[in-house]
């Protein structure tokens, strides 16, 4: 029993607490009932009318002096125009609750006692929707869930209970930062109610002229049960198709509630909706782990993992890149668009009303035909227009050096070592300019690098040390006459000394470095993660070969994360180039990804260009500096002989003990490398002999080539 002593500190404490504004509903219900405008009320706290908006719609909190003065005046409308709904069931006697909804913890029992927060308040100018039930019932309330326990974490006032929760079947939903709600939900229709109104789930938009990232409900396989799903789909048709059929009772109670699937339907990702309403969205997200929501090769370990880890893994990855959207692919794409939207509000002249308008930088909000040559064989394109002229081939390498330019020297070194460039294909989109519009042909134009496009041009000619691959194709073979090669390829030529003429071109007049913002949230999400895992940036060399020897020991939820995030950068890239998928597809017709403003090939060609010219140029810089010379290469991964079984032993290093710019260096940011493995030289020529790469056995096991498809 809590002494008066004790009570008297905790009364104190919240005396001594900033004052508590009602909850942003309430405060536009109040500013409208006493006939004030937004923009007198921003004059009278001496701001803006957009931060006044911001109060309004929980994206903001006043702050000192400006929170007194703002606090007092919502009291005094409060006493002349209280609220006339029935008001909402309040706590029992003696439960602290925070005037914001979130629970706090009782001084006796700690954060080990369930809480229920106040009622959540209905959007300005709407009436709160009655629950329909009987007072007490334990089915859906009109009230925030209860919260069974919580870490205190920095909440978006928004969406208080964080971007998403994994559903048990007991009806815990485990959201981020340990905090436990408990869903009263029995039907899929049920819980995407409580989600949306109760749940205070969600996540605020990654840019101001974007939307709010939709809560996603992460179902378990007895949630899935309990909601009157299969446990895993059943039958060849499901399986195949991935969804449930259109005839199953869970996707009619969905119809019958007026709700809606997308074209995708019910499978391991069901995004379920009702066209918005206003400014309000209403679609959730739900993910079936049972169904291989989360792939094994993105999430290791992840599915198997407790519901409250899970909530872990997939809350610090929404934290750090995106509330996950589908596979880790898909979210890297929607991850391209929410930071670059392809509207924003502009004044319409003519009516002085508020239209969507193109946003500058972004993608837009059509299709975009790409050039015959940036296009797939099957593309509507190249069919319909009979194009025989090529393609860009701009891909990963997968090159062997050939075992006859191998020296004595190198054949009697002891070991094969292989570096692994992190996360190359981010490091390549930094700063990239890309095109924005539609190309445009050219005949025999100039050569000019700072404008993106693809360009007939004929390198043949030029003579590089075969013990390099050519930088100009993905095998690593020298060209055999014209071919389509991206701007940066082209580029690179020149930088060789070479003179290009390109024979055509096609080419964009508006450009922006589209990827810029992508690459900058995806980098402080990888370099973070693997801090957090003990592998930063200021370890010296040596201390950084041990950290990357135990970092996958450490914790298997921050492990899971920072694989998440590279398999975004890949797979969010090949999205950029989605071929047609199913069975029933024939050549020359449109497939669903081309109706996306980011189906892009050259895009996702312009960064695998820079990546692999990125490494060419590294190569070089190597054998100029070490007389080093690799044995293979595929894709981000390279293998060089070595006297010994670390990196130490051939890397470049001044005499002041500083890695040598302009060759390979090791380190945990996006560019840099870590070690990728060791074999002895002797296992290294014996695949060689056999046409086999060394790059892709390196660790011991196949490696997958995954350069953006």
């Amino acid at each position: 029993m809590a002494t008066e002593e004790e009570l008297f500190e905790s009364v104190d404490a919240l005396l001594e607490e900033e004052p508590q504004l009602p909850p942003p509903a309430e405060r536009a219900r109040l500013r409208e009932a006493a006939g004030i405008t937004q923009a007198r009320l921003a004059t009278a706290l001496k701001t803006t009318t957009q931060t006044v908006k911001n109060y309004e719609n929980g994206r903001s909190e006043p702050k000192s002096p400006r929170l007194e003065a703002y606090q007092r005046l919502l009291n005094g409308w409060a006493a002349k125009y209280p609220a006339h709904a029935a008001p909402a069931a309040m706590p029992q006697p003696g439960t602290p609750v925070a005037f914001t909804g979130r629970a706090m913890p009782d001084p006796e029992t700690e954060a080990t006692v369930s809480v229920e927060a106040p009622a959540a308040q209905a959007p300005p100018g709407r009436p709160a929707r009655p629950s329909g039930r009987p007072a007490g019932s334990p089915a859906m309330s009109s009230r925030r869930p209860a919260v069974k326990k919580t870490e205190r974490t920095a909440a978006d006032p928004g969406f208080p209970h964080g971007p998403l929760a994994v559903l048990d079947g007991d009806g815990s939903a485990y959201g981020v930062g340990g905090i436990v709600l408990a869903c009263p939900a029995t039907t899929v229709p049920e819980l995407v109610e409580w989600t949306l109104k109760e749940s205070g789930l969600g996540a605020t938009k990654l840019n101001r002229y974007g939307k709010d990232s939709d809560p996603l409900i992460v179902l378990t396989a007895t949630a899935a049960v309990k909601l009157g799903l299969p446990e895993r789909l059943e039958g060849h048709e499901q399986r195949r198709s991935l969804r449930l059929p259109d005839d199953h009772p869970v996707v009619k109670q969905v119809a019958k509630a007026k709700w809606q699937l997308t074209q995708r339907g019910f499978g391991p990702w069901a995004r379920i909706y009702r066209k918005a309403q206003g400014r309000e969205r209403q679609c959730v997200q739900l993910a079936v782990l049972s169904w291989d929501a989360l792939d094994e090769r993105s999430w290791p370990g992840v599915a198997d993992m407790e519901p409250a880890d899970i909530a872990r893994v997939l809350g610090l990855y929404a934290t750090r890149v995106i509330t996950p959207r589908g596979s880790t692919a898909v979210s890297g794409l929607e991850l391209m668009t929410a930071l670059r939207p392809p509207t924003k509000a502009v004044r319409d002249p003519a009516t002085g009303n508020w239209v969507p308008g193109r946003n500058p930088g972004s993608l837009g909000t059509e299709p975009m035909d790409p050039a015959p040559p940036e296009a797939t064989p099957e593309h509507p394109v190249v069919v319909r227009s009979g194009w025989t002229g090529g393609f860009l081939n701009e891909e990963a390498y997968q090159w062997v050096r050939s075992v006859d330019l191998l020296t004595d020297e190198e054949c009697t070194l002891p070991y094969a070592v292989g570096l692994d460039l992190n996360t190359a294909f981010l490091a390549a989109a930094a700063r990239l300019v890309v095109g924005l519009s539609a190309p445009d042909h050219f005949s025999a134009p100039t050569f000019n690098p700072k404008i993106p496009g693809s360009w007939l041009v004929d390198l043949s000619h030029i003579e590089l040390d075969p013990r390099l691959p050519s930088p100009f194709t993905p095998d690593g073979e020298r060209p055999t006459g014209p071919a389509w090669y991206q701007t940066h390829t082209v580029a690179y030529a020149q930088e060789l000394g070479c003179n290009v003429h390109p024979i055509e071109a096609y080419l964009r007049r508006e450009t922006g470095a589209y990827l810029d913002p992508w690459h900058d949230r995806l980098r402080a999400a990888y370099v973070d993660t693997l801090a957090d895992l003990g592998v930063t940036r200021d370890l010296p060399d040596a201390e950084f070969l041990a950290a990357m020897e135990r970092y996958k020991d450490v914790d298997p939820v921050l492990t899971a994360v920072l694989a998440a995030v590279k398999a975004t950068v890949k797979g969010g890239l090949g999205k950029l180039r989605e071929r047609p998928q199913g069975r029933h597809y024939k050549e020359g017709e449109r497939w669903p990804a081309l109706q996306r403003p980011t189906w892009r090939p050259d895009i996702r060609a312009a960064v695998i260009s820079k990546a692999r010219i990125n490494m060419h140029r590294k190569l070089r810089n190597m054998a100029a500096m070490t007389g080093l010379y690799p044995l293979a290469v595929l894709s981000d991964c390279v293998v060089y002989p070595s006297p010994g079984e670390s990196p130490l032993a051939f890397l470049p290093y001044a005499a002041s003990g500083k890695p040598q710019p302009g060759g390979f260096r090791l380190g945990p940011s996006p560019g840099l490398v870590k070690p990728e493995g060791v074999q002895s030289m002797l296992w290294a020529v014996g695949l060689m002999e056999q046409g086999l790469n060394p790059a892709r056995h390196i660790k011991g096991g196949d490696a997958v080539l995954d350069e953006g498809e």
